[in-house]
C-alpha cells in the first residue's frame, strides 16, 4: 500500500528567522511613515510610535515562544487558540485569517510589487488600464498593475506547490538580498545625514499636533491617544506577519526550540532596521516633505536625497525584491492553517491532503484564488485598514491563552517559558486593548468593517459542523 505523504521537517533556525523577517517586510515601511507624520506631527513620536509598535511585537514574539514549546504543529496561531479556548474561537481566526487578514495582505503586497515595478517598466503601472465597464453605479476597471500582481501571486503559488524546499531556497534568497539593501539604505543615510534638517526635525520633538500637507499644524485639545492609536495603523501593518512561521512549525527542525529562537531574532531585526529607518528619514527630510511625500513614497523621497536621480531606481529594486520574498513567505506558510482546519473538519476536506511534494497544494491554490480576487476588486486597501484590528485582537486573545493554559494544563511539558512572564504578556494584553478601543472610539472605519467580517464565520462554523455532523452519520449507516 502506497504510503500517504506527511509533512517533511526541512526547516532549520535560520529558515525560519529569514520567513519572519522576510514576511514582516514588504512594502509598509517604504510608505506608512507619511501617514504616521502627518497623525502625530513630530519626529520623537514617529520614532515612538515605532518603538512601541516594536515592543508590542518583540513582546507577543517571546510569549508566542512558550506556545509555539508546548504545540509544535502545523497551523501555529490556530492551534494555540483551539487548545486555550475552543474550535469556534480557533476557527473564527483562521476564517478571518483566509478572508482577509492572509489574503488581503498577498494582494496588497503583489500590487505594491507591481506599481514600483513600474518606475522601471512604466508599461505595468497602475495609471495604465486594460479594462473597464460600468456595472449599475460601480465602474469596474482593471490596470496592467493588477494583472502582473496575479502573476506574480500564481507564479509564487505553483513555486510553493513543488516543496517546501523551493519555497525555502526563494524565502532565503530574497530575505538577506532585502536584508543586506536595507542596511545599505541605513549606513548611506547616516553618512549623507543633512545637520540643519535634522536638528529642525529634533527641535520640540514630542510635540504631538496633527500635521496638514500644506504645512499648518492642529494642535490636540483631546484624542491625542486616538491619534496615536490611528498612526499605529500604518506600523502594526508593517509588523505584521511575525507569526508566519508558526504556521509552518510541522516542518520545522527541533521546532520547540527553533520556533521561539526564529521569532525573537526575527522580530528583533526588522525592529532594528524600521526604527533605523525612520531616524534616516528624519535626517534626510523636512517633517513636510515626509507628510507630502508623492505617493507616501517616503524611501523613494529619501533615496533621492540619499542616492541623487538614481534614488528611484535603487527604491524600486529595494520593494520588488522586498515584495517578492514577502509574498513568498505570506503564500508559503498561510496554506499550513488551511490544512491544519480540514484536519479538524472545519475547511475544505481537500485541503487536508498533501501532494507527492509533500505540501497543501489544495490550501495553497485556493489561497491563490482569493488573493488574486481582492486584487481584481481593487478593495485591497480598504481590507488591509481592517487587519490590524482584527490582527491585534487575535494577538491579545492568544496571549491571554497563555494565562488560561498555565491553569488549565499546568503539567504540560513547555521547553520554553514565555519570558518576563508574567509582567511583558499584561504589559501587551494592555497596550493591545487599548489600541482597538481607540481605533473603535476615533476610527471606527477601521474596525467595523473587519470585525463584520470575523462574525460572519459564526454562522460558517455552525454550518461546516452539521454538515461533518450529517457525513458522520452516514458513514455510520
Amino acid at each position: 500500500m502506497k504510503k500517504k505523504p506527511i509533512l517533511k521537517h526541512e526547516l532549520g533556525l535560520l529558515d525560519g528567522t529569514m520567513l519572519v523577517a522576510g514576511s514582516m517586510i514588504g512594502s509598509g515601511i517604504f510608505i506608512v511613515s507619511a501617514d504616521i507624520i502627518r497623525n502625530v506631527g513630530s519626529a520623537g513620536w514617529l520614532i515612538a510610535v515605532w518603538l512601541i509598535t516594536g515592543f508590542m511585537t518583540l513582546t507577543a514574539a517571546v510569549s508566542y515562544g512558550e506556545l509555539s514549546g508546548m504545540y509544535p504543529k502545523a497551523g501555529g496561531q490556530y492551534v494555540y487558540l483551539k487548545e486555550a479556548y475552543n474550535k469556534l474561537i480557533a476557527f473564527l481566526y483562521g476564517w478571518s485569517f483566509f478572508a482577509v487578514i492572509q489574503t488581503g495582505t498577498i494582494a496588497a503586497v503583489g500590487v505594491a510589487f507591481s506599481k514600483f515595478t513600474a518606475y522601471l517598466i512604466p508599461q505595468v503601472s497602475e495609471d495604465n488600464t486594460l479594462f473597464s465597464t460600468t456595472i449599475g453605479s460601480y465602474n469596474f476597471t482593471i490596470s496592467a498593475a493588477q494583472c502582473v500582481s496575479i502573476v506574480l501571486i500564481i507564479f509564487l503559488t505553483y513555486i510553493n506547490t513543488r516543496g517546501i524546499k523551493s519555497g525555502k531556497l526563494i524565502q532565503n534568497t530574497f530575505t538577506i538580498t532585502k536584508l543586506a539593501s536595507l542596511f545599505g539604505l541605513i549606513i548611506f543615510g547616516f553618512i549623507m545625514l543633512k545637520g540643519d534638517v535634522w536638528n529642525a526635525n529634533w527641535t520640540n520633538a514630542w510635540d504631538i499636533h496633527q500635521l496638514n500637507k500644506d504645512g499648518s499644524t492642529v494642535p490636540y485639545t483631546i484624542g491625542v491617544l486616538g491619534a496615536i492609536a490611528a498612526a499605529m495603523v500604518g506600523s502594526i501593518f508593517s509588523s505584521d506577519a511575525w507569526n508566519n512561521v508558526t504556521f509552518i512549525a510541522g516542518e520545522m527542525k527541533n521546532p520547540q526550540r527553533n520556533i521561539g529562537l526564529s521569532l525573537f531574532f526575527g522580530t528583533l531585526i526588522v525592529t532594528l532596521i524600521y526604527v533605523s529607518i525612520n531616524l534616516v528619514y528624519t535626517g534626510v527630510l523636512p517633517l513636510i516633505d515626509i507628510a507630502n511625500a508623492p505617493k507616501d513614497r517616503v524611501a523613494v523621497a529619501a533615496s533621492q536625497v540619499i542616492f541623487g536621480n538614481f534614488g528611484t531606481v535603487i527604491i524600486a529594486l529595494m520593494i520588488m525584491v522586498s515584495t517578492f520574498g514577502c509574498n513568498n513567505g505570506l503564500i508559503m506558510s498561510g496554506a499550513r492553517v488551511y490544512y491544519t482546519m480540514a484536519k479538524d473538519g472545519l475547511f475544505f476536506k481537500r485541503t487536508g491532503t498533501l501532494n507527492k511534494f509533500a505540501v497543501p497544494q489544495f490550501g495553497l491554490w485556493i489561497q491563490c484564488l482569493v488573493a488574486c480576487i481582492l486584487c481584481l476588486s481593487g478593495k485591497y486597501g480598504d481590507l488591509l485598514d481592517m487587519i490590524s484590528l482584527v490582527a491585534v485582537v487575535f494577538y491579545v486573545l492568544t496571549i491571554l491563552g497563555i494565562f488560561i493554559l498555565r491553569a488549565k494544563r499546568p503539567d504540560h511539558a513547555r521547553p520554553y517559558k514565555a519570558f518576563g512572564y508574567p509582567v511583558l504578556p499584561v504589559i501587551y494584553i494592555l497596550l493591545g486593548l487599548a489600541f482597538c478601543i481607540l481605533l473603535l472610539i476615533y476610527k471606527p472605519q477601521y474596525s467595523t468593517g473587519g470585525l463584520i467580517i470575523v462574525l460572519t464565520g459564526i454562522p460558517i462554523y455552525y454550518l461546516a459542523k452539521h454538515y461533518i455532523k450529517d457525513e458522520e452519520e452516514n458513514t455510520t449507516a
